[in-house]
């Protein structure tokens, strides 16, 4: 039985995946900060992140779903602290989880590692300067880490929603939401379990030939 790690795990998108690789009989271990996950953790936290990869044994598959959306202002008025707390979740987190969940995929000859990034890192969304350029970190750390693993079995994918109806947009500011909505020419935002559905064929056995890549799944939004 294949063993996947999510963070980010106790509500959204994190949750959401969670149910749909259990239905494929997947082991999962859902961690985040609070919630009803299977292990409480901060991504932040280096010296947790190695202990727990010490202590639930060998992952497959990780999930790197944890993220906040940061100040919602114009760049100008954001502050270095906003940048650095927003960069210590989104990216710093992401790469710590890689570093400790990748080397044993690695010397097993076998790994799938999505990232959630975002349409915001490929397009930049006004007032979410620092969220934006968050996500555009995520998806070259993804090609980064797609190019020198290609020969090693692990497969390093990212994926860019564009607004999806999770808990973390009930905290966007009210106006930024309906820019990016209309930005969206399925006139709609997407679901939780839809966006699972591409990140449960990105973790499988079914993908062979794709690393390094960005899928977008935005409703049409996305033109490159």
């Amino acid at each position: 039985m294949k063993h996947a790690v999510i963070t980010g795990g106790a509500r959204g998108l994190g949750a959401a995946t969670a149910t749909r690789l259990r239905r494929e009989g997947i082991r999962v271990t859902t961690v985040d900060v609070a919630g009803d996950v299977d292990e409480v953790l901060d991504v932040t936290d280096c010296a947790a992140i190695d202990e727990l990869a010490g202590r639930i044994g060998p992952v497959d598959i990780l999930i790197n779903s944890a993220g906040v959306v940061g100040p919602n202002m114009p760049l100008v008025d954001t502050s270095v602290e906003q940048w650095r707390a927003t960069f210590e979740v989104n990216v710093m987190g992401t790469v710590s989880m890689m570093s400790a969940f990748i080397p044993g995929m690695k010397a097993r000859g076998w790994g799938r590692v999505v990232n959630f990034a975002s349409m915001a890192g490929k397009d930049g969304n006004p007032n979410l300067a620092v969220y934006s350029a968050s996500k555009a970190a995520v998806i070259a750390l993804t090609k980064s880490a797609g190019k020198e693993l290609a020969t090693s079995g692990v497969l390093v994918n990212s994926i860019a929603p564009a607004v999806i109806a999770t808990p973390m947009n009930d905290e966007t500011a009210r106006d930024v939401l309906d820019h990016i909505t209309s930005l969206i020419p399925m006139q709609r935002v997407g679901t939780a379990e839809e966006v699972a559905e591409l990140v449960a064929w990105l973790a499988s056995e079914r993908v062979s030939f794709s690393t390094g890549a960005v899928y977008d799944i935005s409703g049409g939004r996305a033109t490159y």
